[in-house]
């Protein structure tokens, strides 16, 4: 970040804890981001303040080619998260806002992404059932009126911009650019998808149900999983939450873990959907999501210069392969799109 843009951050931090809490501020240490542009800041408060610490989600203008023509940006964090916090999910406790800057309980700063690969495989695979637990939980959260998850959905024109996104940036990692057979290969794979996935329940999704947004935080009943990043709430497959987690970027799982995590949580889900139609549809949805994921990772390097995501380009693409693979076994007609995709090139991904 460059410096004035640091001190922009600081000082918007500082409005609005004075504005919004009458406090004064200690010492502001700003967090890394993400790809977003959205940023974060560690904020330590004198003596006298609601906490020791908080944490400020400072909004940022959109990344103008982040999002394609008609589809609306994302909403603000209120009131889904006040929503999931009644309804007795772990978010962060928010203790007031300033023109755009959101003050949060601090959850500290470890990620499920960063303690899972140094656990053993009993504590990591409990820390992901609890995860896993929180699907059915969200899913069960009715429409109250007013929240803006409930009127956003995966729909086709989200999907259709996935495709997008890889036939664009995904393919030409081979080194040309597609050709016209394999863009309508890669649009018709995904209006398939979007027909598969908008016969299915609609179910309250977080969107972005991966390890790096599920801190793990200390509480009298030992750690505890609480979710982060929750303005991207929409309605969804049953399976969506759950691809994102056991198909995530930042965290391999095995097929094995997958495959149990999955099918036990398929049978508390509301819905409780057959076996093989969920599987088809989270096979679908890895496909729409890690496609999209890949395309992005490798756009972003590109575009801003920011290859930090390189690195986690070869799980992401063996998730991607594992999903078209899976799509093509149970629908022929994921056949093409599933001989596109193993045509991609292994990862060069030093950053």
């Amino acid at each position: 970040m460059a410096d004035d843009d640091a001190d922009d951050v600081r000082e918007r931090v500082r409005r609005a804890v004075a504005h919004s809490l009458a406090a004064r501020v200690q010492q502001i240490e700003l967090l890394s981001a993400g790809l977003g542009l959205r940023r974060f800041a560690r904020v330590r408060l004198e003596p006298g303040g609601p906490a020791p610490t908080l944490v400020a989600r400072v909004e940022a203008p959109e990344d103008p080619a982040g999002r394609p023509a008609g589809i609306a940006a994302e909403p603000p964090l209120e009131p889904i998260r006040a929503l999931l916090e009644r309804e007795g999910l772990p978010v962060p406790r928010r203790f007031g806002a300033d023109e755009g800057v959101e003050l949060l309980e601090d959850l500290g700063d470890v990620s499920l992404a960063a303690e899972a690969p140094r656990l053993p495989a009993a504590e990591r695979s409990a820390l992901y059932a609890e995860a896993c637990a929180l699907v059915p939980r969200l899913q069960r959260v009715a429409d109250p009126g007013g929240v803006a998850a409930f009127s956003r959905q995966l729909d086709a024109a989200q999907l259709a911009y996935k495709g997008d996104l890889f036939a664009t940036h995904g393919l030409s990692a081979r080194g040309r650019e597609p050709s016209v057979a394999e863009r309508a290969c890669v649009r018709d794979a995904f209006a398939r998808i979007a027909r598969i996935a908008l016969s299915a329940p609609q179910r309250l999704a977080h969107r972005d149900f991966q390890s790096a947004n599920l801190h793990v935080r200390e509480t009298p009943q030992g750690r505890r999983l609480a979710m982060i990043d929750l303005q991207g709430a929409w309605l969804a497959p049953p399976e969506y939450d759950l691809l994102c987690l056991l198909r995530d970027s930042y965290v391999e799982l095995s097929e094995a873990e997958i495959t149990q995590h999955f099918e036990a949580t398929r049978r508390e889900l509301p819905d409780r959907p057959d076996p093989d139609v969920a599987a088809l549809r989270f096979a679908l949805l890895g496909v729409a999501r890690k496609g999209k994921d890949y395309a992005r990772f490798l756009d972003v390097a590109a575009r801003r210069g920011d290859r930090r995501s390189l690195s986690f380009l070869p799980t992401t693409l063996r998730h991607l392969r594992a999903s078209a693979r899976a799509a093509a076994a149970r629908d022929a007609a994921f056949g093409a799109l599933a001989e596109l995709v193993a045509s991609l090139p292994e990862p060069v991904c030093a950053p």
